[in-house]
């Protein structure tokens, strides 16, 4: 079956995390058909160095270039429109994949035609992917992954393989900082999509040392509150579910940081 990956890189990306992604992706025991890689705005030269160097290694990498920074979704949105194949794979620029990722999940998405998208655990490291903290292990069943969702993300964003004509019907990603991805599965689910998430890790995720600082913080509450209504206007939740998640998510984003890593990594996880 042949598939394709999308890609989105912008300026603040560090030229060995996105050298260290493609190499894990063009490294695949089942590889890509293409590679769509969007550059959202302009790049620094070393960005543009490793991108073109590997453009010379791989002639089946894509690269879309953009005038100016459009935000994740839309760029995804962009590169979407340039896959030439219904089956994609996502990727983030700072991550890595283990060798047997996309062989696993080609095959079950040829042997499960009624999934719509296929997330997998993935393995959250610090530093290089021998520093592995912890595993995000969302539920493997559809069922399972509507009711998670309704608390939390059910799907590991930077893993997922989807078919291009489910998003497409869903509307595409579309502009909600932070939450691009979740409110996607959201409008999918309630549009009848199929979701399964194979249980084991396929990837490295690569966890930055201030993700938990940025995590916390007013502007952080006021997006998700934003995004809980949002939520509750398409009816995946209803309005007691939504003021838990909000006093919930409320308590997380203000207490100490140090409080609010433990939590992650040690009760989430």
């Amino acid at each position: 079956m042949e598939f394709s990956v999308l890609m989105s890189v912008y300026e603040r990306e560090q030229p060995s995390h996105l050298r260290e992604a493609l190499d894990s992706v063009f490294a695949q025991t089942l590889p890509p058909t293409e590679v769509v890689l969007v550059e959202d705005g302009p790049l620094v030269p070393e960005l543009h160095a490793v991108v073109e160097d590997e453009q010379q290694r791989h002639d089946n990498l894509v690269v879309i270039t953009l005038d100016e920074n459009h935000g994740l979704g839309e760029a995804l949105n962009i590169g979407l429109s340039h896959c030439r194949y219904d089956l994609v794979a996502r990727m983030d620029t700072d991550d890595v994949c283990k060798p047997e990722r996309f062989a696993r999940q080609v095959a079950f998405m040829e042997q499960h035609p009624d999934i719509d998208v296929l997330g997998t655990w993935v393995d959250e490291f610090v530093g290089d992917i021998s520093q592995v903290v912890s595993t995000r292990r969302p539920p493997e069943h559809h069922d399972d992954i509507v009711s998670f969702g309704r608390k939390r993300n059910p799907i590991n964003h930077p893993s997922v393989m989807f078919r291009r004509h489910s998003v497409e019907r869903a509307g595409s990603y579309r502009h909600f900082y932070l939450f691009e991805d979740y409110y996607l599965w959201a409008r999918m689910i309630q549009q009848g999509s199929r979701f399964h998430n194979l249980p084991e890790s396929l990837l490295y995720f690569r966890m930055s040392g201030n993700m938990f600082q940025r995590r916390g913080g007013l502007s952080y509450v006021k997006t998700e509150i934003a995004f809980q209504k949002k939520l509750r206007q398409t009816g995946y939740i209803g309005y007691m579910r939504m003021i838990k998640n909000i006093s919930i998510r409320t308590a997380m984003r203000i207490i100490p940081n140090k409080m609010r890593q433990f939590f992650y990594l040690h009760v989430l996880r």
